[in-house]
C-alpha cells in the first residue's frame, strides 16, 4: 500500500500481526477522522476484518492532551459495563512502531448521524425517537458506572468538577480572546458563586451528543465515541451540554450551529431533560445552572478556535470565512449570561 500520513505502514503491519488476534495484512487504512483532533482510522485486513486504529494529530507536541493510553484504559474499563463501546483490542505505547502511541479497537457497523440530511436519510422518524431516548439512556449508563469495578477510580479529582472547569477556561478565555465580550465576564461572575453542591463523582463523557454516537438503524446506540476528554466530575454537566447540542423539532436554535436533531420524531429538550431524571433517578432543577456553563464554556473553547484562525495558526482563512466562529461565540456567550440571570 503507498504512504498514509499517520501511519508507518510496514512498522504497523508487523505490530497488528502480532498484537491483535486474527489480524492479517496487508491492511488499509482509510481515515475516518482527523483534523486537530486525534486521527482515527479503519484498518481493513487481508482476510477482510476491520478494526479501529487512533494515534495522536500530526505534529502534536503536547501528548497529554491526546493521551492514548488514557483512552485505551477508559474503552477497557467501560467494557467491562455496561455502555456500549467498541471492544479494545490493543495498545502500543513504543514510539518507534508509529512515531507515537495509539491504540486499536474492534470495528464497530453502524451509523453517524452529522446533520439534518443525514438523519432524514439514516433513520425513520420512529428510529428518531428511539435514537432520543437510547441516547439520554446511555447517558444514564455512563453516570451509573462502577468506579471501582471498571477499575477508573484514579481517572480524575472526585471533587470540585465544575469549579476547576471554570477557572481553567476562564483562564483560557482570558489568554485567548481576541476582544472584550462582557458577557464571558458576567456569566462567570454569577455562575462561579452559584454551583451547586456536587454529589458523588461519576464518569463525565464531556462532549456527549448524538453524533459522538453510533447507532443501528433502529436507533439504539451501540457504541459510545470520542472519550478523549472523559473525566470523572459532576454528571449533570453531561446533560447540560447536551441541552447546547441539542436542538428538537420545536426547539428554539441552538448557538450550536450544526444539529441532526431538529429532524422530525426527534424529542425536544424539555423531554431529554425529563427522561434523564427518570432514568437516573437525579435532581434535574438546576438544569439552567448546567446549561448556562456548558453555553460559557463553549464560548471559552470557540474563542480559542477563532484566535488559532486569526493568527494563521490553523492555515491561512479569510475574515469572512472564520467570522460564523466569532458569530458562534457570541451567541453562545449571549445564551450563557441570559442562563446565569435566570438565577440571580
Amino acid at each position: 500500500m503507498s504512504e498514509v500520513p499517520g501511519i508507518d505502514v510496514p512498522k504497523v503491519t508487523d505490530w497488528l500481526e502480532s498484537n491483535v488476534s486474527g489480524a492479517k495484512g496487508p491492511f488499509r487504512f482509510d481515515v475516518i477522522a482527523g483534523g486537530h483532533s486525534n486521527l482515527t482510522f479503519r484498518v481493513t485486513g487481508a482476510n477482510g476484518a476491520k478494526y479501529v486504529l487512533r494515534r495522536p494529530p500530526l505534529g502534536h507536541v503536547l501528548a497529554s492532551a491526546h493521551d492514548m493510553g488514557r483512552e485505551h484504559r477508559i474503552i477497557s474499563g467501560l467494557s467491562r459495563s455496561s455502555v456500549p463501546v467498541a471492544p479494545a483490542l490493543g495498545f502500543c505505547d513504543n514510539v518507534e512502531v508509529n512515531g507515537a502511541p495509539f491504540y486499536v479497537m474492534a470495528f464497530v457497523d453502524g451509523l453517524v448521524v452529522h446533520n439534518r440530511d443525514e438523519a432524514l436519510q439514516m433513520l425513520t422518524p420512529e428510529a428518531r425517537a428511539n435514537a432520543s431516548r437510547s441516547l439520554v439512556d446511555t447517558m444514564a449508563a455512563i453516570h451509573d458506572v462502577d468506579l471501582k469495578a471498571a477499575g477508573l477510580e484514579e481517572l480524575g479529582k472526585h471533587d470540585g468538577y465544575i469549579a476547576r472547569q471554570m477557572k481553567r477556561w476562564y483562564g483560557q478565555w482570558n489568554q485567548q480572546k481576541t476582544r472584550e465580550l462582557d458577557a464571558v465576564d458576567a456569566a462567570y461572575e454569577i455562575l462561579v458563586n452559584r454551583i451547586p453542591e456536587q454529589g458523588p463523582a461519576t464518569i463525565v463523557h464531556g462532549d456527549y451528543r448524538l453524533d459522538n454516537c453510533m447507532v443501528n438503524a433502529q436507533g439504539d446506540v451501540i457504541a459510545v465515541l470520542d472519550w478523549e476528554i472523559c473525566t470523572l466530575g459532576d454528571p449533570l454537566a453531561d446533560i447540560g451540554l447536551l441541552q447546547v447540542y441539542w436542538t428538537g423539532p420545536d426547539d428554539d436554535q441552538s448557538a450550536w450551529a450544526v444539529t441532526g436533531t431538529t429532524a422530525p420524531g426527534f424529542w425536544n429538550r424539555a423531554e431529554t431533560v425529563q427522561r434523564y431524571a427518570e432514568v437516573s433517578g437525579r435532581d434535574v432543577s438546576q438544569i439552567d445552572f448546567y446549561i448556562g456553563f456548558a453555553y460559557w464554556k463553549l464560548a471559552c473553547i470557540l474563542e480559542g478556535v477563532y484566535a488559532r484562525y486569526l493568527g494563521g495558526a490553523l492555515g491561512e482563512h479569510s475574515p469572512e470565512e472564520v467570522l460564523p466562529f466569532k458569530l458562534q461565540v457570541d451567541a453562545a456567550a449571549a445564551q450563557a449570561h441570559e442562563y446565569a440571570r435566570r438565577m440571580q
